[in-house]
């Protein structure tokens, strides 16, 4: 496990959130918890604000469990950890101590992949469903855009450990209990990046459910890197979306190419998800 011993987490925002997948939000919303810091430095990441400026308040582990307890008293349909990976210990207390104290609604592990196969063993039986965003195929661009060594190996272990726990989704009234999402961000100019990532995918196994999200913007850093400057084209998209196809891939969603300015937060602002990230978060079946 994280060798961290603070005893406290640091979040940005605390709310119900509809921008996830469908069966994760259904009409009540996820209740989505945005922990700050992050293992990766992406240069494209759009939540740059809490992931890399560090934005946010510290919570006592007391104070996250009271968190979890009122988002289940507010309806919402699950908690979604949103970039939970440097908290993770302080975050499993937490889960362990709301269960305790009532929490039965299921709990979400929203992560970047890029995660210690061993810390994510000691999730098993607190954390229902996964949904990791498997990035990179290449490891050079692993380092190149997020400062990440080893990328594709940690994460397919990480993936492979989830699995495992988990297994593919099970819904019930189209919402979700438990189950594997795992996502794909795809990146402008870098399809045989895409298609390395739905290769490995491919190779987990049968029925997995894959999330390709076409909501890439050239925020933060992406400037510096001319060949990602840019937002996706939609001939990229059908290229990645044709090979998933292809390698089997029957069960999941995809995001619509005219929703990619709606999913910008601002966590300056009291709630950093327009309306128009509400509409547009819906996703279109494979």
């Amino acid at each position: 496990m994280p060798t961290n011993t603070v005893n406290f987490v640091k979040i940005a925002w605390i709310g119900k959130h509809f921008g996830e997948e469908p069966p994760l939000v259904g009409k009540r919303g996820a209740g989505a918890i945005f922990f700050s810091g992050c293992n990766l430095r992406c240069v494209y990441c759009q939540n740059y604000q809490i992931s890399q400026q560090n934005l946010g308040e510290k919570y006592s582990i007391d104070e996250l469990v009271a968190a979890m307890l009122k988002l289940q008293k507010n309806g919402a349909l699950n908690i979604d950890l949103v970039t939970p990976t440097i908290w993770l210990k302080q975050i499993r207390q937490a889960i362990i101590k709301a269960k305790e104290k009532g929490l039965k609604i299921p709990i979400i592990w929203n992560s970047n992949a890029y995660e210690n196969a061993e810390d994510i063993k000691t999730l098993k039986g607190l954390v229902d469903v996964y949904l990791p965003d498997f990035k990179y195929g290449d490891e050079n661009l692993a380092f190149r855009y997020s400062g990440a060594k080893n990328y594709v190996e940690k994460a397919k272990k990480t993936i492979k450990e989830m699995l495992a726990q988990v297994g593919n989704p099970k819904l019930s009234k189209n919402t979700a209990k438990s189950g594997i999402f795992v996502r794909h961000l795809i990146l402008p100019g870098q399809i045989k990046n895409s298609f390395r990532v739905l290769e490995i995918l491919a190779d987990l196994g049968p029925g997995l459910c894959l999330s390709l999200m076409t909501q890439y913007r050239p925020v933060y850093r992406a400037k510096e890197f001319p060949e990602i400057n840019r937002n996706i084209r939609k001939e990229e998209f059908k290229k990645v979306f044709n090979y998933s196809l292809r390698l089997g891939f029957k069960n999941g969603w995809t995001q619509k190419m005219n929703n990619q300015t709606g999913f910008l937060p601002d966590f300056t602002k009291r709630n950093p998800f327009s309306k128009r990230v509400c509409q547009n978060a819906n996703k279109r079946d494979f």
